[in-house]
């Protein structure tokens, strides 16, 4: 059952008013990071819904210590960032059970969440833009929580077995349940989350991975803005066709702002916009 919570205009009011504080003193040299953490902690308990919310601390966290010089921006190359913000061709490696991930990929992995005890690492390249995704989605109403990002080889391989294991005990033949497996858990080698490009998003109210997420107030707005921080629902309804996964309204793919503006106004996924721009 979901919790129904007052919401209190005057404590986001407060929340505002600190943050801009915060830009001040940091213009004028005077910030104190812990004392204005412990603040912005205060005001985040007066909110009511979201004094509960492991993410929404998580985003508020990040912000502050972006904001107080705390973060890692500083030592990103200037270089990859721009292309991030623009049209880097490298951004569209295209993985699926079609096209395995090159032997020699190596993302730039940095901590995006530390949320019930597990770290969630992503490329560097898409981290400043999933924390102003996350936030922008919380403060509209939203309570985004990642549950999966960058995976290893050795973490896919669990993850599939595990899915062909729970296939086999619900009735499925040993023959058929590695070929079924991969419509939902791909397998090592051609999965996004090797990338460190792709990020799986829940809403902290509707903890579960199936079609019901579409219907929460974080997916519905991640659905409408995502690709305006360069990230796309990767695996649409009605596309396994196109993507071989079957639809996953909770999993998102950073290429870009441009190329997910792109994707985002023709209707199409990365598949089906790559053979576009191929002219097929």
């Amino acid at each position: 059952m979901k919790r129904q919570k007052e919401k209190s205009p005057y404590g986001l009011l407060a929340l505002l008013a600190l943050l801009l504080g915060l830009g001040i003193q940091l213009a004028m040299g005077r910030t104190d990071y812990r004392r204005e953490t412990a603040e912005a902690e205060r005001i985040l308990a007066e909110l009511g819904d979201r004094a509960e919310s492991a993410a929404g601390e998580e985003l508020l966290t990040r912000r502050l210590q972006r904001a107080a010089g705390e973060g890692r921006a500083a030592e990103f190359p200037a270089e990859r960032r721009a292309a991030s913000e623009s049209g880097d061709p490298t951004l569209l490696i295209l993985v699926n059970r079609w096209n395995e991930l090159p032997e020699d990929y190596a993302p730039e992995l940095e901590l995006v969440a530390e949320l019930d005890g597990r770290r969630y690492e992503l490329d560097r390249c898409c981290s400043e833009a999933l924390w102003d995704m996350l936030a922008d989605c919380a403060a509209a109403g939203g309570r985004p929580y990642i549950c999966s990002a960058y995976r290893s080889a050795e973490d896919q391989q669990k993850l599939y077995q595990d899915k062909v294991r729970r296939l086999e005990k619900d009735g499925v033949s040993r023959e058929e349940a590695p070929e079924l497996a991969a419509e939902s858990v791909a397998l090592p080698g051609t999965s996004e989350h090797q990338l460190g490009l792709a990020v799986d998003i829940i809403d902290e109210e509707y903890p579960f991975l199936d079609e019901g997420q579409e219907e929460t107030a974080t997916q519905i707005w991640l659905m409408e803005n995502s690709w305006r921080y360069g990230f796309i629902l990767r695996y649409p309804n009605g596309t396994t066709e196109q993507t071989g996964i079957l639809y996953e309204p909770w999993h998102y793919r950073y290429v870009g702002r441009e190329y997910a503006g792109e994707i985002h106004r023709m209707g199409l996924t990365l598949e089906e916009y790559l053979l576009r721009r191929e002219g097929r």
